[in-house]
């Protein structure tokens, strides 16, 4: 017995070295020693940096729900139009994972700054197609989403600073991705929540003008939370130019060069795709929902909000692969990377399994922790919606990790095309078909979620098994 007792105590505290290990970051050698460690080490502060990215939003929103329902809805608003800003930093990030973890795998650090370098550049040049149309029309594209004239007057400041300020978002998800792809993903964590820190301290002073800060209203919000990223964005290039990291820039090393350039660009279309895809996705789920009123689409959003909250941890497992991919092939160690994949599935679905059993036995004690508990419809309908959902999530948990497997192999088009299939050519039509001519109502998007994601998870599992990925050159 004793003997048991101390084999567990060992691995306990095993286990909790590593997690401390994780928060502490560090650059490690991911192509070697045990993929479990390597998953548990990458995933941890990734799942923290994704909590610290989604918290910029409601802390905005929890201090402008202050000033009145207009402002509540600009920032509401804007944040709809800023999609179109997080889906290409999504595509450059997810390029930029791509090649430079191949780039470690292969021990070409000097290589992998280069692509640094070229990322940072592409990050700068692509926030212009947001950053002036922001800043000179803020008030023009609140009109065209159905602002009221007052409500425009009143938010057009927080919408020009917020896409006119843009590049501090895009540089942000590109830095933090070669970070991860470098194998520190501890940094890019620190980043995010410094960023978070300056914003929480900043939004209250400036909003209503606390101490001897002006009061700006809405504009102070834009401003927080615009500095709070910008000085994360200085913390970053402070990092990469003495950092002393894998990836570090020393301009005397580096050449400029077209191909480069284009080399990301291509690869981030593909990533962008798939994020662009999965939001009109949703938005045509919402029309559908819109049909049967305001409980419907209020009990909706609380289902989802708990499903992403819940999704947040299989987020950093499925980046922790992709990271993972690229460096073992950049390796030439493909079977590695291939097990990586499998091992990092088979845990997150068992971590959204046994998730899921509570999400289906009670979803009502979930929902009652969002949901105005006197609004017993808002309730029900969250619940079947939390419910049916979750029936699916031990497919989803294995096809995220599919497709950010073939995003670390730098083969962004298969994960676009299966998002294609599965998103605009099941989920939306099954939908409208189950509730304009099955009578479903608005259960026919909770189930055509559930059957599009899973089917999402066999092709992926298929197009994996088939091996191309391997074979792809970045």
């Amino acid at each position: 017995m004793g003997i048991f007792q101390n084999k567990y105590v060992f691995k306990l505290k095993s286990l909790a070295g590593d997690i401390v290990e994780s928060i502490r970051g560090g650059e490690k050698d991911y192509t070697e020693g045990s993929i479990s460690r390597a998953i548990l080490l990458l995933s941890i502060p990734m799942v923290i940096e994704m909590i610290a990215e989604s918290l910029f939003a409601i802390v905005d929103i929890f201090f402008v729900i202050k000033l009145g329902a207009d402002a509540a809805a600009i920032v509401g608003i804007t944040e709809s139009i800023m999609t179109l800003v997080y889906a290409v930093g999504v595509g450059l990030s997810t390029a930029t994972t791509a090649i430079i973890a191949r780039r470690i795998g292969e021990k070409e650090n000097t290589k992998a700054a280069s692509t640094a370098v070229h990322a940072i550049l592409t990050a700068i040049f692509a926030s212009l197609i947001f950053a002036l149309p922001g800043i000179l029309f803020s008030g023009e594209i609140l009109g065209l989403m159905g602002v009221s004239k007052e409500a425009i007057e009143q938010g057009k400041s927080f919408t020009a600073i917020m896409l006119g300020g843009n590049v501090v978002i895009m540089l942000l998800f590109v830095m933090n991705a070669i970070f991860r792809s470098a194998g520190d993903a501890a940094i890019s964590m620190r980043v995010l929540w410094f960023a978070n820190i300056i914003n929480i301290i900043l939004d209250p002073c400036l909003i209503f003008g606390l101490g001897p800060f002006p009061e700006l209203g809405i504009k102070g919000a834009a401003i927080a939370t615009t500095t709070g990223r910008g000085m994360a964005v200085l913390l970053q290039f402070y990092f990469l130019f003495f950092g002393k990291k894998k990836v570090q820039i020393v301009f005397k090393e580096i050449r400029i060069l077209v191909s480069e350039f284009i080399h990301i660009i291509k690869l981030s279309l593909g990533g962008i795709g798939q994020s662009l895809i999965g939001t009109s996705s949703w938005i045509f789920l919402m029309w559908i929902l819109a049909r049967y009123g305001s409980n419907v689409i209020a009990g909706y959003t609380i289902a989802i909000r708990i499903v992403i909250f819940v999704l947040l941890p299989s987020w950093g497992m499925s980046n922790a692969g992709a990271t993972l991919v690229g460096q073992n092939l950049g390796a030439k160690k493909p079977e590695r990377a291939e097990r990586s994949i499998w091992i990092a599935g088979f845990s997150n679905m068992a971590f959204l399994g046994i998730i899921s059993i509570f999400l289906i036995a009670f979803p009502q004690n979930f929902v009652n922790l969002l949901a105005d508990k006197a609004n017993h419809d808002v309730i029900a309908i969250a619940s079947n919606a939390l419910r049916i959902i979750s029936y699916g999530m031990i497919a989803y948990a294995l096809g995220m990790v599919m497709i950010q497997a073939f995003n670390g192999a730098g083969d962004t088009t298969t994960p676009t095309i299966i998002n294609l299939v599965c998103f605009w050519m099941i989920e939306i039509p099954l939908a409208a078909f189950l509730a304009f001519y099955l009578d479903f109502e608005y259960r026919s998007v909770f189930y055509a979620i559930l059957i599009a994601e899973s089917i999402m998870t066999l092709i992926g599992i298929y197009l994996f098994r088939k091996g191309k990925w391997k074979l792809r050159e970045v």
